[in-house]
């Protein structure tokens, strides 16, 4: 009886998952149609340049698409295209000690982000932002290194993520 249960169970579960079309625990609804994606390199803007972010953001983003869909990175002519610059870079103190010195920095990042997806003609899920995301950081470390590649990672996931729940998820 109790193996008829959980096999009643997961056929129910089934079907409903079945009847419900394709779905993503993600989020991410797709049209079926579509089967690749471009993303143009994000060149640095920002007043302050830090070498390799450019770089660093574009495969960032790159990556998490590939990784949360099953669309095909392609050079030119994607049906999803992604497009823009980082536009701020700036490291910020956050909070005093009481000998009024910085005791924790904040680093932000910025980026405009044009979102055109090719396959609709009335341009109705196309968009520009501006993204933006911090991290903090102990006054006493200096943002080289681990310590900024640490901050930048944590920067870039989320960054990332909001252009994708933007241009994706259909919430």
């Amino acid at each position: 009886m109790r193996i008829f249960k959980l096999l009643l169970l997961t056929l129910g579960l089934s079907l409903v998952c079945q009847s419900c079309g394709f779905y993503s625990f993600n989020g991410i609804s797709i049209d079926s149609n579509i089967e690749t994606f471009q993303v143009n390199f994000f060149q640095n803007e920002a007043a302050i340049v830090e070498p390799g972010i450019d770089r660093q953001f574009t495969f960032a983003l790159q990556d998490l698409i590939q990784d949360q869909t099953n669309l095909s990175l392609v050079n030119n002519g994607g049906e999803l295209l992604y497009e823009g610059e980082i536009v701020e870079y700036y490291i910020a103190p956050q909070a005093a000690t009481s000998q009024n010195t910085a005791a924790q920095n904040r680093l932000t990042i910025a980026v405009n982000v044009r979102y055109f997806n090719n396959t609709q003609d009335d341009g109705e899920d196309d968009f520009e932002r501006r993204f933006s995301f911090f991290a903090d950081v102990p006054a006493t470390a200096q943002l080289t290194g681990s310590v900024l590649d640490t901050a930048l990672e944590e920067i870039f996931e989320r960054i990332t993520q909001d252009i994708v729940n933007a241009s994706l998820a259909q919430w």
